[in-house]
């Protein structure tokens, strides 16, 4: 599984995160300790670190990490245009985030990768209050019983 979300990564070019994702994967840089836990997690953190990121947050002075942007405000018509311009995928990740680039129109595949147990709190993983069609293209169970689904979103 963390091979998978490893080639995930290194299919991105870029990461739009909010605030709170972004702080929690900024480790994969600030500490350099984790890469050094296997191989695996070298490869993890080298994917990581590769990639250009944009965080999107009112509330951070700063970011922490090389390759990294920070911006004050979500505006659709840069996001498309960073998209158009962009020579492989970008990746969205945080609920708000995620929910503001769905309503704009902007996702064109979601992924998921589903846990088998229910935590009943916090933000859900898509947003409210939209309905999307999606069209499944893949599948995968892997033996912890986690399911990554890879959705497109017609157009």
């Amino acid at each position: 599984m963390f091979a998978t979300t490893t080639a995930l990564l290194r299919s991105c070019s870029t990461f739009l995160y909010g605030r709170r994702l972004y702080e929690t994967m900024s480790v994969w840089e600030t500490n350099p300790a984790l890469a050094k836990l296997s191989d695996r997690t070298a490869d993890f953190a080298s994917a990581w670190q590769a990639a250009d990121k944009v965080v999107y947050s009112t509330t951070l002075t700063a970011v922490s990490t090389t390759t990294t942007r920070l911006e004050r405000d979500f505006e659709p018509v840069a996001v498309q245009e960073l998209k158009a311009a962009a020579t492989s995928d970008l990746t969205i990740g945080g609920a708000n985030l995620a929910a503001r680039a769905f309503a704009a129109g902007l996702v064109n595949e979601c992924q998921l990768f589903v846990w088998p147990m229910i935590v009943g709190s916090d933000k859900p993983a898509l947003p409210a209050g939209i309905r999307t069609d999606l069209e499944l293209l893949d599948e995968h169970q892997f033996d912890n019983g986690v399911v990554h689904l890879r959705y497109r979103i017609p157009t």
